[in-house]
């Protein structure tokens, strides 16, 4: 890994990165981006397509390794560690296409995440007795995202945003601290779209959990987020509330194009 993995500034957020780079053949596509997500905070990122969102994502998680600069968690470094270990640490994502196993059953997809983040065996079937405690889990983040009258069907057979419902079950059973949401209303039918943001709102309001989004749709971001950072060829142009955001002028000419 070239560069340094180093900051300068002390992370101030329960998720913070410190002059965030990643060069592909020289050319940046991260580039220098400091952030600092606070504890129960939602976070959205917006930006143009090829801003450099997903990369960001993807240096984060620990998916790629960073040219310079550092990430921290809790306070923290985990710049160096691989995917799974920030996953125990309490760092969870999803991704803008579905990640779930289409021929299991909805209820089995949540029982292997949950049997993943507590180190016992990956069967997708419960058995008596130890594995009890397993289902009981899955049964609760089923109910806990509505799919809980859907727990027998097959993955495969999901509508898209109920889909993308099951991967927010399969991110909570990791009991992440941190949720990092990719695109979620990525393919939604628009009747769908009000009742996954719901959902969404409801896990970041009543239950306090830290989010950072990347998302298009700017009326679910400025439903959403307590504060909008916005991306422009790999760098940040600004982070600030919405209101603050949507009349900034760079903004509006980089990305937005008209004042909104």
């Amino acid at each position: 890994m070239a560069g340094s993995v180093h900051a300068d500034a002390p992370a101030i957020g329960l998720l913070s990165t410190r002059r965030l780079t990643w060069k592909v053949g020289g050319v940046a596509i991260v580039d220098g981006v400091s952030i600092d997500l606070a504890a129960g905070e939602f976070l959205a990122v917006i930006g143009p397509n090829g801003a450099g969102k997903t990369s960001l994502f993807n240096l984060i998680t620990g998916l790629r390794k960073p040219s310079d600069g550092s990430v921290s968690l809790d306070g923290q470094d985990v710049t160096r560690l691989p995917p799974h270990r920030r996953a125990r640490r309490g760092l969870g994502r999803t991704f803008q296409s579905s990640s779930v196993f289409n021929a299991l059953s909805v209820a089995a997809n949540v029982r292997l995440a949950v049997q993943a983040r507590r180190g016992g065996s990956m069967r997708p079937f419960p058995l008596p007795g130890r594995d009890r405690d397993v289902a009981e889990r899955a049964d609760r983040v089923l109910w806990r995202v509505g799919l809980d009258d859907r727990a027998d069907a097959l993955a495969g057979t999901l509508a898209h945003g109920e889909k993308r419902k099951l991967e927010i079950a399969l991110l909570l059973a990791g009991e992440p601290r941190v949720l990092l949401l990719d695109e979620p209303m990525a393919g939604v039918s628009a009747e769908d779209v009000p009742g996954l943001v719901a959902l969404i709102r409801t896990l970041t309001r009543e239950e306090k959990r830290s989010v950072l989004m990347v998302e298009h749709h700017m009326d679910v971001v400025l439903d959403l987020a307590d504060r909008v950072a916005v991306m422009h060829h790999g760098a940040l142009l600004v982070c600030d509330t919405p209101d603050v955001v949507m009349a900034d002028r760079t903004v509006q000419e980089a990305y937005l194009g008209e004042k909104l």
